[in-house]
């Protein structure tokens, strides 16, 4: 440790980008018991998942009145639930200030609408029409190339209570994923051993990001917010060599050839 004198001639901290995950809470419309209890829905279905995370409200899709938007319950609610809501995206001003008189972050409205992180794997496209391809869309080998590739690599297991995260790649595993671990990667994971914890790949939005594994025991899978609990999973390919990936905005699994 430092001594005093050293101490004395160092910054305090020093400020830094991160890229760190965060859920997105797409609110529609807000009443207090409505919103409870579909909070409630939401744990029930994975209740380790949610705890503790960091929440952004997404008002891009918001038709409820600004009057109607009581932020300070809000955030009781989900605090009541082990979720903390850290900022707000978009909103008009009178949302913005609103959510600044609750001391929430403030952060650009997103360039397209998120797929809503659920089992019941409701998607954005559904009210939304989906605009024309251009000519940049029509080139997705040019595109996946854009995409960083810098993996990262782990050959020791990943026990219980640990957390591991490719903020800018895939995540390749040499080692079996524990139940109560969780994998999380900007672009593909690849275990090779039995997943038995939770894994979430295109943590960024990436839709084209993959699950593979030698066999699949997860807990929980997410792709870019899309996620299937062990109950779903078990319908097909458990405790096999399996992919997941997305199809049509469904997390679908399939043997691994």
């Amino acid at each position: 440790m430092p001594d005093a004198d050293a101490l004395q001639t160092m910054p305090c901290f020093q400020l830094k980008g991160a890229n760190v995950p965060l859920t997105a809470l797409e609110l529609r419309y807000f009443e207090v018991e409505a919103f409870e209890e579909t909070l409630r829905d939401k744990i029930r279905q994975a209740p380790g998942f949610f705890r503790d995370i960091p929440l952004v409200v997404d008002l891009s899709r918001y038709k409820g009145p600004s009057s109607e938007l009581d932020f300070f319950q809000l955030i009781g609610i989900c605090r009541r639930h082990s979720m903390h809501v850290v900022a707000v995206r978009g909103g008009d001003e009178d949302q913005q200030r609103l959510a600044r008189n609750a001391s929430l972050a403030l952060l650009p409205a997103s360039s397209r609408p998120e797929s809503p992180a659920g089992p019941d794997q409701e998607t954005a496209s559904q009210d939304t029409p989906s605009p024309e391809p251009t000519a940049e869309a029509a080139r997705p080998v040019e595109q996946e190339q854009t995409v960083p590739a810098e993996s990262r690599l782990i050959t020791q297991p990943v026990r219980s209570g640990q957390q591991i995260y490719a903020p800018d790649g895939d995540l390749i595993i040499l080692a079996p994923v524990q139940a109560g671990a969780e994998v999380l990667a900007a672009g593909n994971i690849h275990v090779y051993g039995p997943l038995r914890g939770r894994a979430l790949a295109g943590v960024h939005g990436r839709h084209t990001a993959r699950v593979f594994c030698q066999s699949l025991e997860a807990e929980l899978v997410s792709i870019a917010g899309h996620y299937k609990i062990s109950e779903d999973l078990q319908e097909k390919g458990w405790k096999a060599p399996a992919q997941i990936q997305l199809k049509e905005n469904v997390l679908a699994v399939s043997p691994l050839a």
